[in-house]
């Protein structure tokens, strides 16, 4: 791996006498991780039903270690949503934020979703989680994945930090700024992101990452606390980036980050927490945490609640299910919506998601969506399909293709060692594929 010779004048004036350790790093086998999905399936019985041999991420609840000559994407259980992919030191940030059931927590840069799915792990379905990215194409990445995971408490938005400061002031009680940043932590992951650090202007990234962390600040209430991260290990992206939001925000106060299992103090501010590649098993990240002492208490206007859903969708229900929603449903141009309780009114944001997108009224009849079935349990539909996480028949359902299988006539809900991936309607032995097109195994 060709390292630019900038980069390395920075890190040897960083890390002195460790520099050389650091250096060793970029010849050793990166670590792989994977999370178990706790919306789904408990980390125990993740464990029994895992065909992996995993070891335990010592700063994750819920997160392992994997071997590199294991490929996790290619087993059904994953588009089952039980686990997710994710660097090892990229779990570290949500694990900080103290997330409680019932809490209103915001993502604010979240594309891909990893670290919303994180989060959402730890709701348990209560509170809400609104999660946005301002790039409408990884947005698309981002809605995959909160669907495939089985997130319903959920609002996703495309839309600028500032846009979203003036419909959520004082709302959140706790807040992820996962930052855009140069990436330099993650150069071993990733040798591309060399090529970008060296072609690019990362002198932008400081006062990005001050304006958007500026925005998130407004958004948090009173006593909530919010985690600043980065995957760099740029000073002017990190210490400096906290430093100067302090001196300009005194109504906040910084936490200290617990030095465990590896993680160090930050460089000049003890209280900041730095993963660093030569003292633990990950690549590079930054870690801050924040909270808010002082500010206004805003209170906001909710939404009418709906608890009516249109009599198509309870045909439905009364056809194919074993249990009755309840909640607030929301119609927006034929799509039906379970929206989160307690939604407050949103006025010009560009929303994806308000809350599980549950499927299409269209003429007299309800069409569920992919998202739909991926939160429901087994027992909670009345004719059900399970395949075997081995068999052909779970790989061709995957590709779309028509599968050949007994079971009652009518739509089912199709399931891999019994947790559901999507749909399928049954006529004699042949199963119609519902399984959701851009989903599909190529």
């Amino acid at each position: 791996m060709k390292l630019p010779s900038s980069f390395l004048d920075n890190m040897k004036n960083l890390l002195s006498d460790e520099y050389e350790s650091f250096l060793r790093t970029y010849d050793e086998e990166r670590a792989y991780g994977l999370r178990a999905n706790t919306l789904k399936i408990s980390v125990e019985e993740f464990l029994k039903i895992s065909p992996f041999n995993l070891s335990t991420i010592n700063w994750s609840s819920d997160g392992f270690y994997y071997k590199e000559n294991i490929r996790p994407a290619k087993s059904p259980l994953y588009n089952a949503g039980l686990y997710y992919i994710q660097e090892p030191s990229a779990m570290a940030p949500v694990e900080f934020l103290d997330v409680k059931r019932g809490h209103k927590v915001l993502d604010l840069c979240a594309a891909p979703g990893g670290k919303s799915i994180q989060i959402a792990s730890k709701l348990q379905g209560e509170g809400i989680l609104v999660t946005n990215d301002i790039n409408s194409n990884r947005v698309k990445a981002l809605v995959k994945n909160i669907e495939m995971y089985g997130v319903k408490n959920v609002l996703v938005v495309n839309d600028s930090p500032q846009r979203l400061s003036k419909n959520f002031e004082g709302y959140f009680d706790r807040i992820l700024v996962d930052a855009p940043c140069s990436g330099e932590g993650m150069f071993r992951k990733d040798e591309g992101l060399i090529k970008s650090w060296e072609k690019d202007d990362i002198s932008i990234y400081p006062n990005m990452q001050k304006e958007i962390l500026e925005s998130a600040s407004k958004m948090l209430k009173v006593g909530g606390k919010l985690v600043y991260s980065t995957c760099t290990f740029n000073i002017n992206e990190n210490e400096n980036i906290i430093e100067n939001f302090l001196k300009e925000n005194n109504n906040f106060k910084l936490l200290n980050i617990d030095k465990n299992y590896g993680i160090s103090e930050g460089l000049g501010i003890k209280e900041v927490g730095r993963l660093w590649p030569h003292k633990l098993k990950g690549e590079g990240h930054f870690l801050a945490l924040l909270q808010k002492t002082d500010g206004e208490v805003i209170n906001h206007d909710l939404e009418k609640a709906n608890n009516k859903p249109p009599q198509v969708y309870r045909d439905f229900e009364k056809e194919n299910m074993n249990i009755s929603l309840e909640g607030n449903f929301i119609t927006i141009n034929d799509n039906l919506y379970l929206a989160p309780k307690d939604l407050i009114k949103i006025k010009s944001l560009k929303v994806v998601r308000t809350g599980l997108l549950l499927g299409k009224i269209k003429k007299n009849r309800f069409e569920p969506s992919q998202a739909f079935a991926m939160v429901l349990k087994k027992e909670d539909f009345k004719r059900v399909i399970n395949l075997t996480k081995d068999s052909t028949e779970v790989i061709k359902y995957l590709k779309g293709e028509t599968i050949f299988v007994e079971g009652q006539k009518g739509l089912n809900l199709i399931t891999v060692e019994n947790f559901p991936i999507g749909f399928g309607k049954l006529n004699g032995s042949t199963l119609k594929n519902g399984y959701e097109k851009s989903w599909r195994w190529i």
